[in-house]
C-alpha cells in the first residue's frame, strides 16, 4: 500500500517590520524543501488584514516525508536557522489528507 499525499499547513506569524526580511529568507531557505525526498511542491500566501501572518503550503508524498525525511535532517536546522530569527512566536502545523470524492 503507498502513503497517501498529505498537506502541511504551517502559519508563520513574524514581528513587526520584518515581513521584507522574512521573505527574503524563506525564499533562500525554499531549496532545503526541494531537496527534501517526498516533497512535490510549495505556496506562501500573506494575509491580507494581517501583513505578519503567513500560510505556508507544503504538498508532501506522505506524512513520514515530511516528518522524518525533512524535519530529521540538517536541512531542516538550516532551514529554522534563516526563519526563526523573524518569528513573533512559533509556527502552528497541521497536516491534511485529501478525502477522495469530496472535492
Amino acid at each position: 500500500m503507498n502513503p497517501s499525499p498529505v498537506l502541511e499547513v504551517a502559519q508563520f506569524e513574524v514581528s513587526p517590520g520584518s515581513e521584507a526580511a522574512f521573505e527574503a529568507a524563506i525564499a533562500q531557505a525554499f531549496v532545503y524543501l526541494q531537496q527534501t525526498d517526498g516533497y512535490r511542491q510549495h505556496q506562501l500566501q500573506r494575509c491580507l488584514e494581517h501583513p505578519q501572518q503567513y500560510l505556508l503550503l507544503v504538498h508532501w508524498g506522505s506524512l513520514e516525508a515530511h516528518l522524518v525525511n525533512f524535519r530529521q535532517s540538517e536541512n531542516f536546522v538550516r532551514w529554522r536557522a534563516l526563519l526563526e530569527p523573524y518569528f513573533a512566536r512559533p509556527p502552528q502545523v497541521l497536516h491534511y489528507q485529501l478525502l477522495p470524492g469530496l472535492t
